[in-house]
C-alpha cells in the first residue's frame, strides 16, 4: 500500500427484516455505479460508528434501524483510496426508503447476496453472512 493513499472510514449496516437482508444498488453516476452494497457512508470526525451509521441510513434511505452489534471490519485497496468497511447486524424499524445516492433496492436471503454485482469492500461480509 503506497503510504499515500487516502484511508476513507466507512459504516454499513447489515439490515435485517424477517429473514431477508437489504442491498441498495448506487447510481449509475457514482463511483462503483451499479453494484451493490450494504447501505451506509462515510464517518464524519468524531463521530461514533453507530452514530454514524443512524445518520447515514436516515438521510439516505429515511431509514430508522436498531443497531444489534458489530460484526467486522473491511479493508479494500480501490487504488486512488481505500476503505476502512465497519458492519454492523441491524434490524429494520421503518423507512420511507426514499433513495438519495442508490437507484433501487431489494430484500434478499443470505445465500442469495453473492449472485449480486457487490462492490468489493462488500463481497467479504456477504461471504461472512451467506
Amino acid at each position: 500500500m503506497d503510504r499515500n493513499t487516502k484511508i476513507i472510514s466507512v459504516v454499513c449496516g447489515v439490515i435485517y427484516k424477517d429473514e431477508k437482508i437489504l442491498i441498495a444498488r448506487r447510481k449509475p453516476d457514482k463511483s462503483l455505479g451499479g453494484h451493490w452494497e450494504f447501505p451506509g457512508g462515510k464517518i464524519e470526525k468524531g463521530e461514533k460508528l453507530e452514530e454514524s451509521l443512524k445518520r447515514e441510513l436516515l438521510e439516505e434511505l429515511g431509514m430508522q434501524a436498531n443497531v444489534v452489534n458489530y460484526l467486522t471490519v473491511n479493508e479494500h485497496d480501490y487504488g486512488a483510496f481505500r476503505i476502512k468497511l465497519f458492519a454492523f447486524k441491524c434490524s429494520f424499524t421503518t423507512a420511507t426508503m426514499q433513495l438519495i445516492d442508490h437507484d433501487g433496492y431489494q430484500w434478499v436471503l443470505p445465500e442469495e447476496l453473492l449472485t449480486f454485482r457487490l462492490t468489493p469492500a462488500d463481497i467479504p461480509i456477504a461471504k461472512l453472512i451467506a
